[in-house]
This record gives structure tokens, C-alpha cells and sequence, in this order.
């Protein structure tokens, strides 16, 4: 799967850490040249660090739509993008505030729609276009009102692209996980009896790792889903059946 991403040239967002920062060097492993679009000097300067060669930098807030634009008409012609920058902002329904519900809409799906509208015309015909949603988007939990809207949003996006960009054989899909296991996700489900009850209902009876998500998003990238277009692939250990 990774050996078919070989040479190809790939713009993923929100590498500063997780998973975004796991997927630039697992495409750089395969011998991709890496557009890593982060916000943090400090990040992209330790993501470079890995692999000069192969991971091309970019500081970018993608809050700005019209810097947004500038910028990304300046890089080179692309194979993939993926569009995994994201905030989650958990609170309780009645504490959500505007500028919480502001921040998660500019950043979850404002900015993927500005992003993939300034990246059309660099996407060669037949690239492949990730988006990172969450398990949230079709199901509820206590505290991501807000976030469980955009991440809605951006399934409906994902499909209504692969319909208007299909003529080009671009395919456009999401994976859609559960917690995952970063250092955020670690720090926030640590407590049994918060992860308890949502474990009781995922069969497998674990949370997601980063790199099952990098190696979903992987295979979304490849030569081995050409026909896949418009799909969430859910990574979420059987919780949708239980």
C-alpha cells in the first residue's frame, strides 16, 4: 500500500502533533514528498528534522481565508491532500459560548472547504482527497454538540465532492474514528469512569491507535481504493453494530 505513494507529492494539514504529525513521516518513509501545513514554528522545524529530503514545511493558520488562498496557489502540483487539521472544544451544551461554536465551525469545516477550493487546480486528475472526521459525526456523546455539527458537515462535504469532482477521478472519502489514542485523546479518556461506559460499547473494547488512523488514511491515498468514492471509513473497533 505505502510502496504505491512513492513519488507522489501529498499536502496534509494540522501536523504540528498526532495524528497529522505520525501521518508526514510514515508518507515520507514511503519515499512521498510531504507538504506539512502547521501553524507552530517549533513543529515544523522538528517535522522537517526527520526527513529534509522528503517533508517540505508550511506555516499556515488556516483561520485566515484569503492568506489561506495566497499561499496554497504557490505550491507545486499535487497527488493527494489531506485535510486532518481540527479543534475539539468539550464542554457541556449549556457552556458552549459564540466563540467556541465560531472556532469549531471555522476550523472543522470552514476551513477544509477553503483549503480543498484553493487546492482544485493543483490536484492532478485522479488524486485522492482524506478528510479526517470522527465517529461524532453520526453518533452522539455528552459535551461535542458543536463538534459532532461540524464533523456532520464535513461527511456531507466529503460526499458532495465525490460527486462533483468524480468527472476528474478525484476521489474524495473521510475515516472516522473514535478516541484515538494520541497524547490529547490519552489525557482526556484516562479516567475509567469516563472511558468505561464508551468501551462497554465497542466490542473490541479499546480505543483507536494513531497509527490505524495513518494506515486508513494510507490506504485512501494508494492505488488500492481506486474505486472507493464518497465512503467513511469507520474506525471505531465495531461500536456502530454493539
Amino acid at each position: 500500500m505505502w510502496d504505491d505513494l512513492k513519488d507522489k507529492v501529498i499536502l496534509v494539514t494540522g501536523t504540528g502533533s498526532g495524528i497529522g504529525h505520525a501521518l508526514v513521516q510514515e508518507l515520507a518513509k514511503a519515499g512521498a514528498t510531504v507538504i506539512a501545513v502547521a501553524r507552530n514554528d517549533a513543529q515544523l522545524k522538528e517535522l522537517a528534522s526527520y526527513d529534509p529530503k522528503h517533508i517540505q514545511t508550511l506555516k499556515l493558520d488556516l483561520a485566515h481565508w484569503d492568506q489561506v488562498k495566497e499561499t496554497l496557489a504557490k505550491v507545486p502540483q499535487l497527488d493527494g491532500l489531506v485535510n486532518n487539521a481540527g479543534v475539539a472544544i468539550i464542554k457541556p451544551f449549556e457552556e458552549l459560548t459564540e466563540k467556541d461554536f465560531d472556532t469549531h465551525f471555522n476550523v472543522n469545516i470552514k476551513a477544509v472547504f477553503n483549503v480543498t477550493q484553493a487546492l482544485l487546480p493543483k490536484l492532478r486528475n485522479g488524486s485522492s482527497i482524506v478528510n479526517v472526521s470522527s465517529i461524532a459525526a453520526s453518533r452522539s456523546f455528552a459535551g461535542h454538540t458543536a463538534y459532532s455539527a461540524t464533523k456532520a458537515a464535513l461527511d456531507s462535504l466529503t460526499k458532495s465532492l465525490a460527486l462533483e469532482l468524480g468527472p476528474r477521478k478525484i476521489r474524495v472519502n473521510s475515516v472516522n474514528p473514535t478516541v484515538v489514542l494520541t497524547k490529547m485523546g490519552r489525557d482526556n479518556w484516562s479516567d475509567p469512569a469516563k472511558s468505561g461506559p464508551l468501551l462497554a460499547h465497542i466490542p473490541l473494547n479499546r480505543f483507536c491507535e494513531v497509527q490505524e488512523v495513518v494506515d486508513a488514511i494510507g490506504y485512501l491515498l494508494s492505488n488500492k481504493s481506486t474505486f472507493v468514492n464518497g465512503h467513511h471509513i469507520l474506525l471505531e473497533g465495531g461500536y456502530a453494530v454493539s
